[in-house]
């Protein structure tokens, strides 16, 4: 089970990164007076949670459990739809009182990594995710690259703040938090296919003609 070892560690990195990016993205969030700064670093919580869920999934006997798989999918699921609150909070918010964010140098820097860094954590989860048939750990992914599309949206607003573009970062936002919606439902429906092979262990029977699982 390389394939699941693998999907543990990047789940730690993650979890460690998380933490790191949401205690320093508060500072950043203050210093530059930027509530898409804030908002971006407190959704890093949630991204955290997506990370335990997935290294609960791979660790002792769950390796081998379907049961645990379906849970964790489940879970991950429920934590998107944690996450689109913050998404939705920010696009209103600014829609409404406007762009009040600073240039800060830190918020710049830090929003930056975190462009360069998720989609790389994001894509090695979803190749993980296709190889182990973990919905859980795919969905870890997609966070990923939407905690990288956050901190894009968020580094637009800080960098256009004193330019006194304020529209571009709420429509990105809603976009953001549709996509969010979209994939934790899309997530949460897939527990209901109805094969029984071990994910990432077993083939699937060749008589499965549940269209969620040929399309897994």
């Amino acid at each position: 089970m390389r394939s699941a070892r693998q999907a543990k560690l990047l789940a730690w990195a993650s979890l460690f990164w998380m933490t790191l990016e949401g205690a320093l993205g508060l500072l950043a969030g203050i210093d530059a007076n930027s509530i898409s700064v804030l908002t971006w670093a407190a959704s890093s919580a949630v991204e955290g949670l997506a990370s335990a869920i997935v290294i609960w999934r791979f660790t002792g006997r769950r390796k081998l459990s379907e049961h645990a798989e379906s849970r964790a999918q489940r879970l991950v699921a429920a934590s998107f739809f944690l996450l689109t609150p913050y998404f939705l909070y920010e696009a209103v918010d600014r829609l409404i009182n406007g762009t009040r964010a600073n240039a800060a140098p830190f918020a710049i820097a830090l929003t930056a990594s975190s462009i360069l860094l998720m989609p790389l954590l994001g894509s090695a989860k979803l190749r993980l995710g296709r190889r182990l048939d973990s919905g859980a750990t795919a969905g870890e992914g997609i966070q990923n690259l939407l905690c990288a599309a956050q901190a894009l949206a968020a580094l637009v607003a800080v960098i256009a703040a004193g330019a006194g573009v304020a529209w571009i970062d709420p429509l990105a936002a809603l976009a953001i938090a549709a996509v969010a919606a979209r994939e934790g439902l899309e997530l949460w429906r897939g527990e209901e296919c109805d094969c029984h092979a071990v994910p990432g262990l077993d083939a699937r029977a060749d008589g499965c003609n549940d269209d969620c699982c040929a399309g897994s």
